[in-house]
């Protein structure tokens, strides 16, 4: 009999109060109100680990959500996504206190340069022993576009045009700038590094050029572990070329495995093979000794969340104001220039009234949740992962960090009686840790083609 399927889990945060259930640091064992601590983290963190979590995914945004009720007072009162810090500088902290948990770390291609971000993937890449993960987004809020100097968002394709052009250099300054062997560090010769084996990377694209070398040593992974969410014609394009994470949006298993299979054929027609990516579903779980108490912590939960808030951020997502609509008014969504899957995603499970968006957000949003006790709880996960195709799941915070202990302490022992579960963390790079292949992007991954190859 063959092995089961190994599940991977992240915890899914971000660095602000109010992330994907809002409403919910309402609650009075809720800590979100001090995501500005270190402590907050680093405790998070030191759990996550005793859990045996693959690693924890920061989520961010660059902007805010002003477009229901076209403004920001509703996004300010219930603390959605806003205020938000940056999450790249929490990592030190977290990588102190741990030896293992990796770090999935969002950022905006727009709102960098990819000289200067290759260093700062490379410097956190070392200091974490090679843990590190970049979520590649693009942008949808047009907030963000105007903090950076620009009129609106560009053209939802073109973002990812910059995107592929911004990983083409970056790929460069990781993989073929320093040789390996570069740093010899030999002091009695006075030789830190060998100056023929670093070289200059010349890069004329479309959206960037540079005629520089890497100012940063090889890390262990050279290349982050690359993490993409986005399921349009173009998302697909760009995750099966790129992608080694990647994360979709399906209401049940079936439709995991419908876009599972998409993502797995675009790998291959990129030249790469079904297995070069993990595939994850976002997911909620409530979890209790008993099938009544986790019902009961659950119809708690809800007492505290806000519906509203979850379609004011979803009305971010989709570019549309619902807050125009009365309750059982027809939607008009169009064709906006934010996420598109998530519009296609509301029209084809037929959110078309405010109302009916309102019910799917009882919870502050429009995650599965799945609650029950141990055994039911890993039924459902199992079923996810072996009808869905996927690899694992990003597990939303909903009472911080209840959620994420009562997994651990629960859910797990009883994923890892079926084998479902590690129980222990293998040696290695996050990406070792995920693919078992090594530290580095293996040979048929377009960044793997930039490596130095000077003698």
């Amino acid at each position: 009999m063959t092995d089961k399927k190994h599940m991977h889990v992240n915890a899914f945060n971000m660095n602000c109060v109010g992330h994907i259930h809002h409403g919910l640091w309402t609650h009075p064992r809720d800590q979100s109100t001090q995501y500005h601590t270190l402590k907050y983290w680093t405790d998070i963190a030191k759990l996550l680990e005793r859990g045996l979590f693959d690693g924890i995914f920061i989520a961010d945004v660059v902007g805010y959500y002003d477009v229901y009720q076209r403004g920001v007072d509703l996004t300010l009162r219930e603390a959605i996504q806003l205020p938000v810090n940056n999450p790249w500088l929490l990592v030190s902290a977290m990588a102190a206190v741990t030896e293992h948990l990796g770090f999935g770390l969002t950022a905006t291609v727009n709102a960098h340069q990819p000289y200067t971000f290759a260093r700062d993937v490379s410097t956190l890449d070392q200091l974490s022993n090679g843990r590190i993960g970049w979520n590649i987004v693009t942008g949808y809020v047009d907030s963000g576009a105007r903090g950076l100097g620009q009129d609106g968002l560009a053209d939802h394709d073109s973002r990812y045009d910059r995107a592929d052009d911004f990983l083409a250099l970056a790929y460069k300054f990781w993989e073929g700038s320093w040789e390996d062997g570069a740093v010899i560090a030999d002091k009695a010769r006075r030789i830190h590094t060998l100056p023929d084996k670093v070289h200059p990377v010349v890069h004329e694209g479309p959206f960037y050029r540079a005629n520089a070398i890497h100012m940063s040593a090889p890390s262990p992974q050279r290349t982050p572990v690359l993490f993409q969410a986005g399921t349009s014609q173009r998302g697909l394009q760009f995750a099966g070329q790129h992608g080694e994470g990647i994360f979709i949006g399906a209401r049940t298993p079936e439709a995991a495995r419908d876009a599972s299979r998409k993502l797995r054929a675009a790998a291959v027609a990129a030249g790469r093979r079904p297995d070069d990516i993990k595939i994850y579903v976002g997911a909620a779980v409530v979890v209790a000794p008993t099938q009544a108490e986790a019902e009961e912590k659950y119809a708690d939960y809800l007492a505290y969340a806000s519906a509203e808030g979850g379609l004011a951020h979803f009305a971010a997502s989709t570019g549309v104001d619902f807050a125009q609509y009365d309750l059982d008014e027809p939607i008009v969504y169009g064709q906006g220039n934010a996420i598109q899957s998530a519009v296609q995603a509301a029209q084809q499970q037929g959110l078309t009234t405010r109302r009916k968006l309102l019910e799917q957000f009882s919870l502050g949003s429009r995650y599965n949740t799945i609650v029950g006790d141990p055994q039911q709880v890993a039924d459902a996960l199992e079923r996810w992962i072996d009808v869905g195709e996927i690899d694992g799941f990003n597990l939303t915070r909903i009472v911080v960090p209840e959620t994420w202990e009562d997994f651990a302490s629960l859910a797990v022992p009883e994923l890892q009686n079926r084998g479902r579960y590690r129980t222990r963390y293998e040696e290695g790079s996050l990406r070792h840790k995920l693919f078992g292949r090594g530290d580095g992007l293996p040979a048929n991954h377009p960044g793997a083609q930039q490596r130095c190859t000077a003698a």
